[in-house]
């Protein structure tokens, strides 16, 4: 029977008595008093109970002896939408953790825990925490039973990440780092007299070092990144110098690739606030990957895109490639940390795996958007879109050039 036993914890005395409370309000009052009296009392003590279990925010359920709904707030009703007052718990939730655990404390008077982990509609997990609790002081009645579930999802999503990240960052730096030793190893031994060997060794140990050098760059940019998740930049940018400065600075790149690259700025201002390191961090990623991992010609674009609906207008970067495209099941992993459609062409380009989780929290950051288009065969685009800042009376700026075109 998977049933976490422990002792009984202050979450749970806390929740526990919380509920003893909330069964004392429901209860008959003790002693005699004159009926309009005690019926006031008790209406008064019911609608302050139901108050308070309304606005609990964890989902809390009371079961009596047949493990039938006694009572259940907002959110246990959010959760379980079939659950219903009057009728057995098992047909909302039929896991058999729980339902075991519920006869046990029945059978024992213990409370417990157990883990009720849901797959539809999403995958989540709870810490469901079980007490029997007696409905009046003195009752002979067996007790009823009160169900607290604690949401984990998210610090368990967050221990994977964190598992998952020390896991790709250490082999990440244990191969460049086991070659820079094996490479040390044979010039202090067999190539200690071999000039052409120590020239072909220390060629491909600078590669080395600059991998390793170009992914704590990169864990360092990101850690600054979400630690200012929060606070919104505040400095007025124009877009297009920006990008205009990336494909400059990526031309040679592209030329000993065979790639044309193509910048098209659309009418302006492309103005946004922003952090001008990070959005050239950001146009630089996609860029690069397009020239890297693309064919040979790269179009990349700003426009502005005009707001809708009430929404504000966005600048839009896209950057088009006519590459061999992304198949669809890898599409929503792009932007997780070390995460590679093709992993060894990706470390022979020099990536690091955190190009897209870079762009993904400078966006963030910025309150931005990325999409992503792919077919396999058919190139891919990524569109980077930033809230604009108004439009400035024409008069008061120069109308940008249509577009030009980088060798």
């Amino acid at each position: 029977m998977a049933v976490l036993r422990s002792g009984v914890d202050p979450w749970l005395c806390a929740g526990t008595g919380c509920a003893v409370l909330l069964g004392g309000w429901l209860a008959s009052p003790r002693g005699p008093a004159p009926r309009p009296r005690a019926e006031a009392a008790r209406e008064a003590r019911h609608s302050l109970a139901e108050a308070l279990l309304a606005n609990i925010p964890d989902p809390v359920i009371l079961i009596d002896r047949r493990a039938l709904v006694i009572e259940a707030n907002a959110a246990a009703r959010a959760l379980l939408p079939t659950l219903r007052a009057k009728y057995p718990l098992s047909f909302a939730l039929r896991d058999p953790a729980v339902l075991d655990g519920i006869a046990t404390v029945l059978h024992t008077g213990g409370p417990l825990k157990t883990i009720y982990a849901p797959r539809v509609p999403t995958e989540r997990t709870f810490e469901v925490q079980i007490g029997a609790m007696q409905d009046a002081a003195g009752s002979d009645r067996p007790p009823n039973v009160v169900l607290f579930l604690r949401d984990l999802t998210s610090a368990e999503r967050l221990e994977t990440m964190r598992v998952d990240f020390v896991a790709n960052a250490s082999h990440e730096l244990r191969t460049p780092l086991a070659s820079l030793l094996g490479f040390i190893e044979t010039l202090q031994g067999p190539a200690r007299n071999d000039p052409a060997a120590r020239e072909r060794f220390l060629g491909i140990m600078r590669e080395q070092a600059l991998r390793m050098t170009r992914l704590i760059d990169d864990l360092l940019s990101l850690s600054r990144i979400e630690l200012r998740a929060h606070v919104p930049p505040t400095t007025p940018v124009e877009v297009v110098p920006l990008v205009r400065q990336i494909v400059d600075s990526l031309n040679p790149l592209a030329l000993e690739r065979g790639v044309r690259v193509t910048l098209m700025a659309g009418e302006g201002p492309h103005r946004v606030l922003g952090d001008r390191d990070e959005i050239l961090r950001l146009v630089e990623n996609l860029v690069e990957n397009a020239v890297k991992y693309g064919g040979g010609r790269v179009e990349v674009a700003v426009a502005r895109l005009p707001g809708a609906e009430g929404r504000q207008a966005q600048i839009e970067v896209a950057v088009r490639d006519d590459g061999p495209g992304i198949a669809p099941e890898h599409v929503p992993r792009l932007t997780e940390r070390f995460y590679r459609v093709d992993a060894a062409s990706s470390r022979q380009q020099g990536g690091t795996g955190l190009g897209l989780a870079l762009v993904k929290h400078i966006l963030n950051r910025h309150r931005g958007r990325l999409a992503i288009e792919s077919e396999p065969g058919q190139g891919a685009t990524f569109r980077a879109a930033i809230p604009a800042l108004p439009e400035e009376p024409a008069a008061a700026r120069s109308r940008p050039s249509g577009g030009e075109t980088v060798p």
